[in-house]
């Protein structure tokens, strides 16, 4: 089982960059890029919240569970 990170596909449909979401939402490039690339191991409700405010999204557009089976 895994959660997939689906901020890219959000964030090519806003049209928005990795730098400029960044900015945005007050958090480092390298830290959102960990988190985009699904590298990140937790995320804090309060940047997810942001991402969503920003995005005008729900946090299940952006974290999707994948059985293995």
């Amino acid at each position: 089982m895994a959660i997939v990170v689906n901020l890219d596909v959000i964030m090519a449909r806003r049209k928005i960059s990795l730098g400029e979401l960044a900015k945005r939402i007050d958090i480092t490039q390298a830290n959102l890029s960990i988190l985009k690339t699904g590298k990140a191991k937790a995320i804090r409700f309060s940047t997810l919240e942001a991402i969503c405010r920003e995005l005008k999204c729900q946090p299940a557009d952006i974290l999707e569970f994948k059985s293995d089976e």
